[in-house]
């Protein structure tokens, strides 16, 4: 489980540069030390080693009233940024995303993200199962209250337990991780229908079991240089239905939105899904 760690006063400085020691001690264990600044601390979480696919994960602590970004981070912040060049014995690293939480951003949008605690799983292609395998991440962040503070993070962490004591809460990391699903799936949250509504505007029709449920839908375009906006919802809809619509804005330059690999979020309660269409 991650724990909730303690923080210092605010620091000067527009960036803060944390760099991990690790002591021989530590290159034992399953976590590595936590490193802090003024407002967030992070480390790396290895799981079980075994086989060539492995799982591990980046655990961030927020303090109180503080928010780091999803990968896509709304009307305003910045997207996190990783570098796992320098790892060893590591072929691939892929970064799994919990759904975000939808909050003001203090402008009159919204912010995708996270507050308090988020552990990003990672699945991690060893290049030799056999070998020793070192995970090294180079992390920038920013951690944003009313104003924001880029962080970066220098992180090292060796696999070498074949029973992890991270297993537990790597496996609940996953759990918080958007589902794959197809338009129409019975799940008891899924989207019905997406249709074009004119020339820059996109409807969806979400079904949910119950009509009070705080539901939010979040769409990426195929790039990261599409800046589509959140998706709002509509005040009338059919019985058992919420409906979004968003206007395909944000699109590069000399860009057209016929067939264009969209990835719709859908996240409710417990439930989240992520949903890959191609807009007709």
């Amino acid at each position: 489980m991650t724990t909730k760690v303690p923080f210092h006063a605010v620091l000067g400085g527009a960036v803060l540069l944390l760099t991990s020691v690790l002591s021989t001690g530590a290159m034992a264990q399953d976590a590595s030390p936590w490193l802090q600044d003024s407002h967030s601390a992070v480390r790396l979480l290895a799981g079980s080693r075994s086989g060539a696919v492995l799982l591990g994960g980046i655990a961030f602590q927020l303090e109180s009233g503080w928010k780091t970004y999803w990968r896509t981070p709304g009307d305003s912040g910045v997207p996190p940024r990783f570098d796992f060049s320098k790892s060893d014995n590591i072929e691939a690293v892929t970064i799994l995303w919990p759904a975000p939480s939808q909050f003001p951003d203090g402008a009159g949008g919204h912010s995708l993200g996270y507050k308090n605690q988020v552990v990003l799983p990672l699945r991690i292609v060893t290049k030799n199962a056999d070998k020793p395998i070192t995970l090294r991440a180079t992390i920038s962040y920013a951690v944003c209250s009313k104003l924001c503070i880029p962080v970066e993070a220098n992180l090292e962490l060796p696999f070498v337990s074949v029973a992890s004591t991270e297993d537990s809460a790597l496996a609940a990391a996953l759990d918080t991780v958007p589902k794959p699903a197809r338009i129409g799936d019975p799940n008891p949250l899924t989207i019905r229908d997406v249709r074009r509504d004119g020339k820059s505007g996109v409807t969806v029709d979400v079904a949910t079991p119950n009509p009070n449920d705080n539901v939010n839908l979040f769409v990426e375009g195929p790039t990261p240089d599409w800046a589509l906006p959140i998706p709002t919802l509509l005040d009338h809809a059919p019985p058992g239905v919420k409906r979004f619509s968003f206007q395909l804005d944000g699109l590069p330059p000399d860009t057209k939105p016929e067939g264009a690999a969209l990835k719709l979020t859908l996240v409710g309660g417990e439930r989240a899904y992520e949903f890959n269409i191609n807009l007709n």
